[in-house]
């Protein structure tokens, strides 16, 4: 296997015994760098002949589909990239159909597309263009016909630009070597027989081939489709798998520590242009400093790993993460991290220079604060994790020592070695967490138990963050997590707010509760939801406690409370039947 992944294309397309080709194919292969996040993309569309704007459909739809693919964010995953540029591509060519008088102006097309990202790929289709793949001598369609007869005659049900909708197909796979896929429009695959498909794959499936051979092949396979008295124009792309990417656990090692940990630092000193002009922190795990920028005369707050993790990957590559997250998600609630220095030689990365104090020496500071203020801090924070959301990221580790309060009362999220990235989580590492990645008083019991976690992740940890600000204590009791950790989300057991805070509403209260439930589904699905019922009684909410048992609804005051009770019943009968005794 090869350190990256590799590919051969080549293909042809004809207008046939037509006077316009109405198909279009385009084949993107970017730089490594961003291959590495976004991919090698391909596509084929063939504009809907009844349509005068056929040819237009067909070229925009795979020109704007690469050009938009390539420019969404890479944080994003593939699948989530793609939809999103399709969704929008289809709206753009629905809408412009709508503009003319007459249904043969509108713009629709077949499209079919795979992205090869690491060691997968991805499909997208709608229409009755078609892809097929050879793998091991095994030859299959992996993508259905858009199609209903009416007669003799088919059309079309489902197309790019049809209707202000699309539902696209999607297909998710692994890749292996020698693999062959073959993309056609109908007439191609309508006037050949999958044998003769297939053994048109079997000649370039066993050896590699160049471009100029795969391109002699796709135009063979149109010659022959041709030679089938094909009515229609005519396209085939085909691209082998070569290798793909393996993890290399030395690579990694290699890549992970080509940059130099610093040294411990003092005032005074200097690493490349930063002088070194106060210590801020310096722990086990990491050393932050405020520093002065020679180049533009401004501060920052520079961080290095420790020297204690020189040999720890898991840890150097969540600080290297720390920086790409940090300089690509641009909110005025996530701590924004400089691109790196080209060339340097040091690890490091440099930040906003916050000046503030932590949360948690704000709930320190403010035993039982009014709700309101909680409020005013929450919302920020709520901010700041629905930008990373957006993002197609999960922090993780949200706690009160990883948000900062600045001078002005500005919300900064912190911290960002645990995060998860959905479109790295598609490439391939070497380097894999063996246990999870954050603080268990906060973190979800779903991350705790199964390593998964998504936005209601977070969601859990803020909902117990809002309960520590509000109480000083936290919900659950973890101390059978801490001892021998935990076998299933029935383990964590909600104490009610009002056993700290009897003077906070019960919809507060129930609100909380339900952000941070143990199982995931019982949770808020958007922090949006969570954030509306912190402001406004949930009327559900309300009717489904007072619904519950009487037993269920009493709190560790009743019990107690109970048990005093039965404890002076007790003595008292005990007294009693001692008396008549005597």
């Amino acid at each position: 296997m090869a350190e990256k992944l590799d590919l051969t294309f080549g293909g042809h397309s004809s207008a046939g015994i037509k006077s316009e080709n109405q198909d279009a194919f385009a084949v993107w292969q970017p730089t490594s760098s961003i291959a590495a996040y976004k991919g090698v993309g391909c596509c084929l569309a063939d504009g809907v002949s009844c349509s005068e704007n056929a040819q237009q459909a067909s070229v925009t739809a795979v020109t704007h589909f690469l050009n938009d693919y390539y420019s969404t964010p890479d944080s994003w995953d593939v699948k989530t990239a793609a939809g999103k540029v399709l969704s929008s591509l289809n709206s753009w060519l629905y809408h412009q159909g709508q503009q003319a008088t007459a249904k043969h102006n509108s713009l629709v097309t077949t499209f079919s597309a795979v992205v090869f990202k690491s060691r997968s790929m991805h499909l997208f289709h709608v229409g009755d263009s078609r892809v097929y793949r050879l793998r091991a001598g095994e030859f299959e369609c992996l993508t259905r016909d858009h199609t209903h007869r009416m007669g003799k005659n088919e059309y079309l049900s489902r197309a790019l630009g049809m209707d202000v909708r699309v539902e696209m197909d999607y297909f998710m796979d692994e890749l292996m070597p020698g693999d062959v896929l073959l993309l056609t429009s109908d007439g191609v695959h309508g006037f050949l027989q999958d044998k003769l498909l297939k053994d048109a794959l079997s000649d370039i499936a066993d050896e590699p081939v160049n471009q100029h051979e795969m391109e002699k092949k796709a135009a063979a396979l149109v010659s022959q489709a041709l030679e089938n008295q094909s009515t229609d124009n005519l396209t085939a792309l085909l691209i082998r798998v070569n290798d793909i990417p393996k993890p290399d656990i030395e690579e990694a090692h290699r890549e992970l520590t080509s940059r130099v940990i610093p040294p411990v630092l003092q005032p005074g000193d200097k690493i490349d242009h930063y002088e070194v002009e106060k210590v801020i922190f310096s722990g086990t795990r990491s050393h932050l400093y405020r520093v002065l920028n020679h180049r533009d005369q401004k501060r920052y707050a520079l961080k290095a790993p420790s020297l204690n993790f020189e040999e720890d990957l898991v840890y150097l590559e969540g600080f290297v993460r720390e920086q790409w997250i940090g300089n690509r998600v641009a909110h005025p609630n996530v701590m924004r991290v400089e691109p790196p220095l080209q060339g340097g030689r040091f690890m490091y990365h440099v930040c906003e220079l916050i000046e503030g104090q932590s949360l948690r020496q704000w709930i320190d500071d403010n035993p039982q604060p009014e709700l309101e203020v909680v409020r005013e801090i929450i919302e920020q924070v709520i901010h700041g994790l629905r930008a990373m959301q957006r993002m197609g990221m999960v922090h993780r580790d949200m706690k009160p020592e990883n948000v900062m309060i600045t001078r002005k009362g500005q919300i900064k999220i912190i911290d960002f070695g645990t995060v998860s990235v959905r479109g790295l989580a598609e490439v391939v590492s070497a380097v894999e967490e063996d246990v999870p990645q954050g603080t268990v008083n906060y973190i979800a019991p779903e991350y705790v138990i199964d390593k998964v976690a998504d936005s209601r992740s977070d969601l859990f940890s803020v909902s117990v963050m809002v309960y520590e600000m509000l109480s000083g204590a936290l919900p659950f009791r973890m101390e059978k997590v801490y001892r021998r950790g935990a076998k299933s989300a029935s383990e964590w057991k909600y104490s009610a707010l009002s056993e700290h805070r009897p003077d906070i509403p019960k919809w507060v209260d129930l609100a909380i509760e339900k952000g941070c439930a143990p199982a995931i589904t019982d949770r808020y699905e958007a922090f949006s939801e969570f954030w509306a019922d912190l402001n406004k009684p949930n009327t559900s909410l309300l009717r489904k406690y007072q619904e519950r048992p009487l037993l269920s609804r009493a709190g560790k005051d009743f019990w107690k409370g109970a048990s005093a009770i039965l404890l002076v019943i007790a003595i008292a009968e005990a007294a009693f039947i001692f008396s008549r005794i005597i």
